[in-house]
């Protein structure tokens, strides 16, 4: 079991790949960390909304818990997100979760979410909602596994 990460843009910058590296180190099975990161769309607007997702869900598998990153999805804390992970675990699904480019994604990649989260209200560059993510990630396994990482 694994979680996938796809992301639209370009590969990590380098204080990124440090970022997420020194979480990755820290993760255990089932947490086991994977990128894919496929190219923003030469177009724009609704064009490359929809360009990009038909891209994404190319690439995710019927069976995946497929989570989407929205600023307008579910905001939750980090004891919820670590149980919301363990479900899909506990019944032997791969977590796939979803960065969209700059214009989002459409309609389809929603409707096929099995969970769309929010980081925050705010809007972060996507290099840097990465890291969050690794992190947020690393947090919910030390959560679940009763690690000392996250106090309450």
């Amino acid at each position: 079991m694994t979680i996938r990460v796809l992301a639209i843009g370009k590969k990590h910058e380098s204080w990124v790949t440090e970022g997420i590296e020194r979480y990755e180190k820290r993760m255990k099975k089932p947490f086991d960390l994977k990128w894919q990161l496929l190219p923003h769309s030469a177009r724009e607007g609704d064009s490359a909304r929809a360009e990009e997702s038909e891209r994404i869900l190319a690439k995710v598998d019927s069976r995946d818990f497929l989570v989407l990153l929205d600023e307008r999805g579910k905001n939750i804390d980090s004891p919820t997100l670590a149980k919301t992970l363990q479900r899909p675990f506990d019944t032997s699904r791969n977590i796939t979760v979803v960065i969209g480019g700059a214009y989002g994604v459409d309609e389809s990649v929603h409707s096929r979410a099995d969970f769309v989260w929010s980081l925050s209200k705010l809007v972060f560059p996507h290099q840097l909602v990465r890291l969050i993510l690794t992190e947020q990630l690393y947090r919910a396994q030390e959560i679940s596994g009763g690690g000392k990482y996250h106090h309450v």
